[in-house]
């Protein structure tokens, strides 16, 4: 049993924690509200609320169009993936083969290397095929980035399954095809939902990527949208914070109504070995 001080002192320290998280981005609420007469670099606090700020960002950083290529590429990329994680995962979790852990532990390289080490040669290889300034030049990439934690994260949690269901299933005549879809799948859903909002949330928040292979302006992602906005409206701060708000508003939203299954998904047998 926890003590009444111990207990105390933890809410205390995380108390503390949540402050540091909250405090930022409270300051940048209260900016992207600050009338731009008042605006500044440091903490202010708006006299009164200016909601024109974010219809002005808006407008003027054209974030309609960059806020729909971020979707379209991240919808994708979280559904290629899904279920490519899923058939490699089933794969890894529930079938012995020659190879399989060699290729397994070769799938896991894919979360050690970053970006910043291949997107040159990838540049060249996509331009050579024709895919540059194209949403596959930043979908089929981030797919394979996503890979190497969704086939980790499946495999983890199909692994996790006690092994009597699988094989009551298979009593009732159940191929390994509907095993994984009608049985796996449904049970997997707290793995499937936090996965798919961790893959979603990188994928909105890349920049490199659309920084190097996208040039026209209709295919720019949100971020890289807000790296432009920022670049013209430097010293208007009220209207970078609001503009911030904008981009990062869709990932907020999405947490908040999947939370439940977020924190369901990152205590349940997904992290089981």
């Amino acid at each position: 049993m926890i003590s009444r001080r111990e207990r105390a002192l933890n809410y205390a320290v995380l108390t503390v924690f949540a402050a540091l998280a909250l405090v930022p981005l409270i300051g940048v609420v209260a900016s992207s509200l600050t009338p731009r007469a008042q605006s500044s670099p440091t903490f202010t606090w708006p006299n009164h609320l200016d909601w024109s700020n974010f219809s002005t960002a808006w407008a003027q950083g054209h974030f309609a169009t960059y806020l729909r290529s971020s979707l379209l590429v991240a919808v994708s990329v979280v559904l290629i993936s899904g279920v490519l994680a899923i058939l490699a995962g089933y794969s890894f979790a529930r079938f012995d083969y020659p190879g399989r852990s060699l290729l397994f532990y070769v799938t896991l390289i894919g979360l050690m290397v970053p970006p910043e080490a291949f997107v040159i040669p990838l540049y060249f290889n996509l331009r050579d095929v024709g895919l540059t300034d194209s949403y596959w030049s930043l979908i089929l990439p981030q797919t394979a980035q996503s890979l190497a934690f969704g086939v980790f994260w499946m495999r983890n949690f199909f692994r996790s399954v006690p092994s009597a269901v699988i094989e009551a299933a298979r009593l009732d005549g159940a191929s390994d095809w509907r095993v994984l879809w009608q049985i796996l799948v449904p049970i997997s859903r707290p793995a499937l939902l936090t996965m798919a909002m961790l893959v979603f949330m990188w994928t909105w928040n890349e920049f490199l990527l659309p920084l190097v292979m996208i040039t026209d302006e209709a295919k720019r992602t949100a971020p890289l949208g807000l790296a432009f906005f920022q670049s013209a409206h430097t010293t208007q701060y009220s209207l970078l914070a609001a503009a911030s708000v904008i981009v990062a508003l869709p990932v907020v939203v999405l947490y908040v109504f999947l939370q439940r299954h977020f924190i369901s998904g990152m205590l349940s047998g997904a992290v089981k070995g």
